[in-house]
């Protein structure tokens, strides 16, 4: 990921200058964990703001995106690994470190689940919304491994804060759903993409995003449970609507979706049917 922006920055930290000499770095060049990149703070604070153009510039850069969540996180990360800490349910997660993607989730099994669980939400979000839990990047700038984890899962864990708040894929409902993640988690990233990707929206969009997604992005992130304490994979089979009940959320106002409901239903079920059960 992005490795070649990573050299870039530390060939530019190593060329000659007039200024006084720095003293050497002390950071490990030793990586902590399998894909980790170990930077100093200067090399940090070049990706970050670096990440942060490419970023703007081209927004479909999920690269850029991870990596300017991972040098922006700061104490952010220690906050969110000691709420877990704090909660049973929180530190099962950190003990069990469990990964969300087609390898390690059975969608097949979840699609078999009756109507109305959370496991059967989720298989019909990804079918409604068209996308695949296997494109989450894997962290690599941050040093601590137990934080890095906590930041891996918050990334894995964004399209169950889409399905339970019951938001589409599309620019509005992300940037509503950065607003929910900042009042939430605390974020700096979320925090930096709510403030400049309104850009990228019309005027009626960006009116509708400040009147109607942007107060309930911020009152029911706030007031809600901090959502990295959740173990989602041991609720599949909960009902939807109790487990809102329970963590305190509510619908995001009504948004357009790429599929009809009855249509991404369908194709659950066909998903099941298709399958031979073990």
């Amino acid at each position: 990921m992005s490795k070649a922006l990573t050299s870039a920055i530390r060939a530019s930290c190593r060329k000659p200058t007039l200024l006084p000499a720095f003293p050497r770095r002390t950071v490990t060049t030793k990586p902590a964990y399998e894909g980790h990149i170990p930077l100093n703070v200067f090399e940090n604070a070049f990706l970050a703001v670096g990440s942060a153009v490419m970023s703007l510039a081209d927004p479909r850069r999920g690269d850029m995106i991870a990596a300017l969540g991972e040098t922006t996180a700061g104490p952010a990360l220690p906050r969110l690994r000691d709420l877990m800490l704090e909660s049973a349910e929180g530190r099962q997660i950190l003990k069990d470190r469990p990964r969300v993607n087609t390898h390690t989730v059975d969608m097949t099994a979840l699609a078999r689940l009756p109507e109305g669980t959370f496991g059967h939400a989720y298989v019909t979000w990804l079918e409604r919304c068209g996308v695949t839990p296997d494109t989450r990047e894997p962290v690599h700038y941050i040093a601590d491994p137990e934080l890095a984890y906590v930041m891996q899962r918050y990334r894995e864990c964004h399209d169950f804060y889409h399905c339970i708040t019951h938001l589409p894929v599309s620019v509005s409902s992300e940037l509503a759903l950065k607003f929910f993640e900042f009042a939430n988690l605390g974020l700096p990233v979320a925090a930096i993409s709510a403030a400049f990707g309104p850009l990228r929206l019309s005027w009626p969009q960006r009116r509708r995003l400040v009147t109607e997604y942007v107060p309930w992005a911020l009152r029911c992130g706030a007031s809600c449970r901090s959502l990295i304490t959740v173990y989602w994979e041991k609720r599949w089979e909960q009902d939807v609507g109790e487990m809102k009940r329970e963590l305190g959320l509510w619908d995001a106002p009504e948004a357009k979706w790429p599929k009809p409901l009855k249509e991404a239903k369908a194709a659950a079920e066909r998903r099941a049917a298709a399958a031979p059960v073990v």
